[in-house]
């Protein structure tokens, strides 16, 4: 195969899981009228409009331990299973790809300046640094222009960040997969619940699952999206440059393309929690739907992927 394939596979994979994220969502739905009812899940299509919601100056702090539970509650219930075997079994599909397309990637990286510098830079816009540097920019013009829109999307950029960052690192600790650049065995080698003292030694040996740039980046779109709905070009930019940070990182060797699902999840999850402290309403309009099978072919072999609106 030829060295530049690699970026048509990895980018049909990485924006297959792109895809994939709506219907997984879509899965958790049931209302939640308000933050303290025990019976707060997700809905991620028709949000109850709070144009003049501040929150106090602690709260993407102190919020953060009720997005677990509303995670937890939204997520581990019966009407999710089909959307958590959905997403187990495309993990389980990139698993299987994921040493054929990191070596693809790998080469490219190391045969292309082009590829090289580009990889390099979207990687840093998906490490935590850039999205606290939006938060702040956001803070600042809030507070100077007295807009409680910016302030609220500030605060809720770092909330989303935090108590999505906690979790992807819990699992990470957990996981114990090796990154790819480091790899030992074909696809990484896992290793549940490893030495936490190794584990901070030698971190490449044992964070790649899930991803938490991709997790980051996705989190930050999705509330700078449901806080700005009238810009439109956010989710489709956002979703680009998503895409680009997740080739990027296969191209470098930080992430095999299976870390993404859950890092997907993850970020679209805790950005929408973050977002809407209040609950959503339910809708009664169709969701996405995403169908994934394999495909075989005179050309060879890989995954059809078909999205119905």
């Amino acid at each position: 195969m030829k060295r530049g394939k690699s970026v048509v596979v990895g980018g049909m994979l990485l924006f297959l899981t792109l895809g994939l994220h709506c219907s997984t969502m879509a899965g958790m739905r049931n209302p939640a009228p308000s933050v303290g009812d025990s019976s707060d899940t997700i809905d991620v299509r028709i949000p109850v409009l709070r144009v003049e919601y501040v929150p106090q100056w602690h709260s993407m702090f102190t919020n953060i331990p009720g997005d677990w539970a509303r995670y937890g509650r939204s997520t581990f219930q019966l009407s999710s299973i089909p959307a958590i075997v959905g997403m187990t079994a495309l993990t389980a599909v990139l698993v299987a790809t994921d040493d054929e397309t990191w070596r693809l990637s790998d080469r490219l990286y190391k045969s292309s300046s082009f590829a090289k510098e580009t990889s390099d830079f979207f990687e840093y816009l998906g490490d935590g640094r850039p999205q606290f540097g939006l938060a702040a920019g956001f803070a600042v013009y809030g507070l100077a222009m007295t807009d409680k829109r910016a302030v609220r999307t500030s605060s809720q950029l770092v909330e989303a960040i935090l108590a999505c960052g906690v979790v992807v690192q819990v699992i990470k600790h957990v996981t114990g997969r090796e990154s790819p650049f480091v790899s030992t065995a074909p696809g990484g080698i896992w290793v549940l619940f490893p030495n936490q003292i190794e584990y901070h030694k030698h971190v490449p040996h044992f964070d790649a699952y899930p991803s938490g740039h991709i997790a980051t980046a996705l989190a930050t779109v999705t509330v700078v999206a449901e806080n700005y709905p009238e810009w439109t070009w956010v989710r489709p930019v956002g979703y680009t440059i998503v895409g680009l940070i997740g080739v990027a990182m296969a191209n470098t060797g930080i992430h095999w393309y299976s870390d993404y699902p859950l890092g997907l999840a993850l970020g679209y999850s805790f950005g929408m929690l973050a977002a809407h402290p209040e609950g959503f309403e339910s809708s009664s309009s169709d969701s996405p739907s995403v169908s994934v099978a394999p495909l075989l072919s005179w050309q060879g072999t890989g995954i059809s992927l078909s999205i119905n609106f």
